[in-house]
């Protein structure tokens, strides 16, 4: 391409961060598409770019740095009309990212997302003048997902049920960016849910910053087991993935709701962050190792075939060798089928800063590796259990290259974070549903090939 060209009336979003985030992408891709604009692929030749950050840790904030750069070179270099920088770290930094990068045409902080189009076509007598950096207040309701343009596969979608979280975690910022925790009404999300299931998808994936409280700030308590119930009769979809559950808020009728759900998987991600009473407190977490162990024995107990997923910190600050051993021995006790761990990352802005006990990095790392160690024989245990087994597999691509080669998931995995399922079988295609014979297993991943028809 020449100097200065790109292709009008087209965008092109790179989505960083956590499927939260992806549904705002979404959104804002079917906002600028009912305006008239085509979504491409390659941001090179893109009328409008948007990076639509995450701004959690460092890490992802550098990674989002870096994919700015990027995109600003490819307009430094005329490929690339306007930039427009979305999401959490826009929301985060606001003014000072503009400030660092001026190249930069807009900042839309995450309850501005919905002027999106807007800003990427102001009127022409207001272009000099218009607000670069454009960060609404938090809004009473929930901000709504109805004009989506998918970027999963066909068969599957995020439904976003809640913004904001009202949690006070001492390591977490995202109350400082997203706000306060705003459920969608009961109404609105079966609404969505239906008209995805309308539109092909049929593995629902319930997300928010803390999904077990949904409900609470409409109704005076959580909400989630009616929600579910309703969505339990979407005919046509055939699987509701549970994610981001908080432990203390995990009732007895969701437990009763999800072990008898027609389509509820019994597949649950609660992230317990530790187990240790003292550094839980520190932590702010509100519950103790034994509300925590009662809960999962309960689990256990009441929903067959369950699947645990958690994401554990190590050394966090005042985290002493005797605290993180009695970790790793609940996670050689408990042996999650599922299981993430993070280093403690220092954040600023939230209270875990002003603690003492800051642990070297090179401990926190060490302690995570520990944990990871301790996992993978856990995880291929469980992966060798499935050998021999005929399970329900969504397959979510072909293989390139390959003939009759597909990858899909079985109840147990998530997409993104957990394993997949190599098949093989003839006259199969993304988004069907087979039966599958496990024929190997490998730490993360199994192997298995189709026994019958797909549907």
């Amino acid at each position: 391409m020449s100097k200065n060209s790109y292709e009008p009336r087209t965008c092109s979003l790179i989505s960083l961060g956590c499927p939260k985030n992806l549904v705002d992408a979404e959104q804002m891709l079917g906002q600028l598409s009912l305006a008239g604009y085509r979504f491409v692929n390659d941001p090179a030749g893109a009328e409008i770019v948007i990076v639509n950050t995450c701004g959690f840790i460092d890490v992802a904030r550098e990674e989002s740095f870096d994919v700015i750069d990027q995109i600003l070179a490819l307009k430094q270099a005329g490929l690339v009309g306007q930039v427009i920088v979305a999401g959490c770290l826009a929301q985060r930094d606001g003014a000072e990212l503009l400030a660092a990068r001026p190249e930069i045409d807009r900042v839309l902080g995450v309850f501005a997302r919905d002027e999106i189009t807007s800003i990427a076509t102001p009127d022409a007598t207001t272009q000099q003048t218009a607000r670069r950096a454009l960060l609404s207040p938090q809004p009473d309701d929930a901000l709504i997902d109805n004009n989506r343009l998918a970027l999963t596969p066909a068969h599957l979608a995020y439904l976003k049920i809640a913004e904001g979280c009202d949690r006070s975690c001492a390591f977490c910022s995202i109350p400082s960016i997203r706000g306060r925790y705003a459920s969608k009404p009961i109404d609105t999300v079966v609404d969505e849910a239906r008209r995805l299931a309308e539109g092909g998808v049929r593995e629902l994936i319930l997300i928010a910053q803390d999904t077990s409280y949904y409900g609470h700030d409409l109704h005076g308590r959580p909400m989630l087991a009616e929600l579910l119930r309703r969505l339990d009769r979407i005919e046509s979809v055939n699987w509701i993935r549970l994610m981001y559950l908080y432990p203390n808020t995990l009732t007895d009728e969701l437990i009763d709701v999800v072990g008898g759900g027609q389509r509820i998987l019994p597949y649950l991600d609660i992230p317990l962050q530790h187990i240790n009473d003292e550094v839980l407190r520190r932590m702010k977490r509100g519950i103790d190792r034994t509300k925590t162990e009662d809960l999962l024995a309960k689990l256990r107990d009441r929903i067959d075939g369950l699947i645990l997923r958690t994401t554990l910190m190590t050394g966090f600050p005042g985290e002493t060798e005797a605290q993180f051993n009695e970790l790793l021995d609940f996670v050689n006790k408990v042996r999650f089928e599922r299981l993430g761990v993070f280093a403690y990352r220092q954040e600023p802005g939230t209270s875990s800063m002003d603690l003492d006990g800051h642990l070297p990095e090179e401990v926190r790392e060490a302690r995570r590796d520990a944990i990871l160690a301790a996992q993978q024989p856990i995880s291929t245990t469980f992966n060798q259990s499935q050998v021999g087994r005929r399970l329900e597999i969504l397959l979510d691509s072909d293989i390139v290259g390959e003939s009759n080669a597909h990858i899909g998931r079985t109840v147990a995995d998530a997409p993104e974070v957990d394993g997949v399922v190599y098949v093989t079988g003839e006259g199969l295609s993304p988004g069907q549903m087979v039966a599958c014979e496990i024929v190997a297993a490998q730490e993360y991943d199994l192997i298995a090939a189709a026994v019958e028809p797909p549907y």
